[in-house]
């Protein structure tokens, strides 16, 4: 009896949380649904906004801090600030348009849920081009905003710091993007949901503190990318050699990072790989 009772305390029906199923790989119906483009122009806004305003925090910052304006190095919002602004805006917009298209503003964690079978390869590459589109976008307000410092501060376009090898930024990129993304996975894991829900923590949170937290890291070493449309969006508007030199950084890092947050999460902390043998096992026997 005692046997019995444990065996079903730990059999897959007992639990209180349900998974959602695999996304397929291609669904070409979603190109007929309103949700889907309305996703997108989420995306799209989400990611234009936060370039605008990291990136003009960044601009800021550096033109209060320049010694030919202002002797004061102490002015202006400091690495701190530029961290919480891309911790504060990401929190915000995965806020307003999680319940929409899910919050991705990024590449990287758009490639990592879909590794993990979480939206369609349509899905994946289309937020992919909304938010590149996006951060292109953002840039160019901030360029037509600050035309007079945009180019004299580097336009906030991503780069290998002088004295850091290339090995050193892609480990940085890939880390910091495993932070990132990991924390997607747990904060929206409906396992965690159904654990804690006597907890009032909002997903967005996490993520947000996951963004300022790498920033702080990785800030001096590659200027954090660790999302690769925030990177392109930089670079092309910006467009001089510096932004272009390592630019491949801030893909391989962000997706590699991306990658590996998703076996993590789902192979290794979720046990992906046993439920998957053990459904095949059962199948084989039928």
């Amino acid at each position: 009896m005692t046997k019995d009772a444990a065996g079903e305390k730990g059999s897959f029906s007992g639990k209180d949380y349900q998974d959602p199923p695999p996304e397929p790989l291609f669904d070409a119906t979603e190109l007929g649904r309103w949700s889907f483009y309305r996703a997108l122009i989420a995306e799209f806004i989400a990611t234009l906004l936060f370039l605008y305003v990291t990136v003009m925090t960044v601009i800021g910052y550096k033109s209060q801090t320049d010694p030919t304006l202002n002797p004061d190095q102490c002015a202006g919002v400091g690495v701190l600030g530029i961290a919480w602004a891309f911790g504060g805006m990401i929190f915000i917009l995965v806020y307003c348009t999680a319940g929409i298209s899910g919050g991705h503003i990024n590449p990287a964690v758009t490639f990592g849920l879909f590794l993990a079978r979480k939206v369609t390869l349509v899905r994946a590459v289309m937020y992919m081009v909304a938010q590149c589109l996006g951060a292109i976008c953002g840039v160019a307000l901030v360029k037509s905003f600050q035309s007079s410092y945009y180019t004299r501060y580097g336009g906030g376009a991503n780069g290998l710091t002088h004295g850091y090898s290339i090995g050193t930024g892609v480990a940085a990129e890939i880390i910091g993007t495993f932070v990132l993304v990991y924390t997607v996975f747990s904060a929206t894991d409906p396992k965690r949901s159904a654990r804690d829900s006597h907890v009032p923590v909002l997903a967005p949170l996490p993520i947000g503190f996951a963004v300022f937290i790498v920033h702080l890291a990785t800030i001096p070493i590659t200027g954090t990318g660790i999302n690769p449309a925030r990177s392109l969006g930089a670079a092309i508007i910006y467009n001089k050699d510096q932004a272009w030199d390592h630019h491949w950084i801030f893909w391989v890092g962000p997706f590699a990072g991306a990658a590996l947050a998703a076996f993590y999460h789902q192979f290794v902390l979720r046990a992906g790989a046993v439920k998957a043998l053990g459904s095949f096992r059962s199948q084989s026997h039928v």
